[in-house]
């Protein structure tokens, strides 16, 4: 489980957080690598800024796999476009 306040990983007994004394709720919060949640980030990049901004709080290591995948995805894009323009201008070069 992690502390709603401050992120970090608690015991799931813990009523109180001993990083930083928040008093954690019975729910405990279910946070994996989301790993598919990066997948999603990175296919549709707005989703996965989204999904950071919402989560960064409340679920800090699936926001992050979220936000890298819309960081991938961006950076892959622009790649993109470098390798076209490259490629476009060495084509009119041996035109």
């Amino acid at each position: 489980m992690y502390c709603k306040n401050c992120g970090r990983e608690i015991d799931s007994a813990a009523n109180v957080c001993p990083y930083c004394g928040t008093p954690q709720n019975a729910a405990a919060v279910n946070d994996n690598d989301g790993i598919l949640w990066g997948l999603l980030g990175c296919c549709i990049p707005v989703v996965g800024l989204v999904l950071f901004l919402v989560w960064k709080d409340t679920k800090p290591r699936t926001a992050k796999a979220a936000g890298i995948g819309a960081l991938v995805s961006v950076g892959l894009g622009i790649l993109y476009y470098v390798a076209v323009f490259a490629f476009g201008v060495g084509l009119y070069a041996f035109a």
